[in-house]
């Protein structure tokens, strides 16, 4: 096979095929050899339920993957940032340039935002191949202190420190998190690095609580399936002698109804919160609450200008140590195992190896 690609034709519905070797059409292409490629759960998403929210057509089929690290195979003739050999992160989604979102600095909002494995149309095909075609600008070099498996999480911890700056976490603050996963790890993590005192780790699995302790030695809390938001917040407090005016900034990285209504009912008056997981699309809001304490609420969607240098540097220079994070590595060829696997919640973060020559 010229290109082989793990291709989804539907919920279930994976296969290994050959595509066409990627061309350099504009100057400033590159082509990156995968090394690498990490399970999101919206590969998940997609493999148990053919989308997320809504099913898709993927009767053409798609290349799945878009957290992806490798190395420079070739570069256009106007590429300046890289050259063949370079080891990168690839950051994949590329937007049009011209739109008023792209030239003042928000590309990420972009309406024609090609991103990796993201269906049309036009489908934009994704990174489970073995060449893959970006743009240099996105694209981004590492030292060789660091492993081409670690340079895989420089996309979730992008969105971290995307989250991060969002909340505009300051030192000495109080950071809770809502729900331990890669993403709610990697925020208490960045959190950190940009000087949070206290950082709290909420989950309803032990085990994930667990690996937080081992990975941050950040204090956690489990909240009670059956009791109320009010009642989960109060006993967060009590449990960890907090009072009601303690707790600055919460980050919601789990998309559960639940998490977000004790999220908004733990913090401060005056507090900030960032949505950054992605659950239903319509959920009950404490809208009333928010207003009656006058929070901070934003979104949070994907990375923006400058996340990903700030990732790269924060893993490059060992303030976040992502090692601890990674499970496994399921071969090219077996990658819907590597699906299969995070669906049934094992592990923190599973790869998925490149092609093997």
């Amino acid at each position: 096979m010229q290109n082989p690609s793990i291709v989804l034709y539907g919920p279930g519905s994976a296969k290994l095929e050959d595509k066409p070797v990627p061309e350099i059409v504009d100057g400033h292409d590159v082509i990156v050899r995968i090394a690498f490629v990490g399970v999101c759960g919206s590969d998940v998403h997609f493999w148990n339920h053919g989308g997320i929210g809504k099913h898709v057509d993927l009767t053409a089929g798609i290349v799945m993957g878009h957290e992806a690290s490798g190395t420079i195979s070739s570069i256009g003739p106007a590429v300046t940032c890289v050259s063949v050999g370079d080891r990168v992160a690839i950051e994949p989604g590329v937007p049009c340039r011209f739109c008023s979102y792209c030239r003042s600095g928000s590309y990420h909002l972009c309406k024609d935002m090609r991103f990796a494995a993201a269906p049309g149309p036009p489908d934009t095909q994704g990174t489970l191949c073995k060449y893959f075609k970006v743009a240099e600008d996105f694209v981004y070099k590492v030292g060789d202190e660091m492993s081409l498996e670690e340079t895989v999480l420089v996309e979730p911890t992008s969105v971290a420190v995307h989250a991060v700056k969002l909340a505009d976490v300051r030192a000495g603050e109080t950071v809770v998190v809502m729900g331990s996963g890669t993403i709610g790890l990697l925020c208490a993590a960045v959190a950190r690095a940009f000087g949070a005192y206290r950082i709290i780790l909420v989950d309803i699995l032990d085990t994930k609580l667990e690996f937080a302790k081992l990975f941050l030695g950040c204090e956690t809390f489990k909240p009670s399936t059956t009791a109320s938001a009010e009642e989960n917040a109060s006993s967060l407090r009590s449990s960890l002698n907090l009072s009601s005016t303690c707790i600055d900034t919460v980050i919601e990285a789990s998309g559960a109804a639940a998490s977000i209504e004790t999220g908004i009912n733990v913090l401060r008056p005056g507090g900030k919160y960032v949505q950054t997981g992605m659950g239903k699309p319509k959920i009950e809001f404490p809208i009333g609450m928010i207003s009656e304490k006058e929070l901070m609420v934003r979104g949070c969607f994907r990375y923006g200008a400058g996340d990903y240098e700030l990732a790269v540097s924060l893993l490059t220079r060992a303030i976040i140590n992502v090692k601890p994070l990674i499970s496994s590595t399921t071969r090219f060829e077996e990658a819907t195992e590597a699906w299969k696997k995070t669906a049934r919640g094992e592990g923190i973060k599973n790869l998925i190896r490149g092609v093997d020559d």
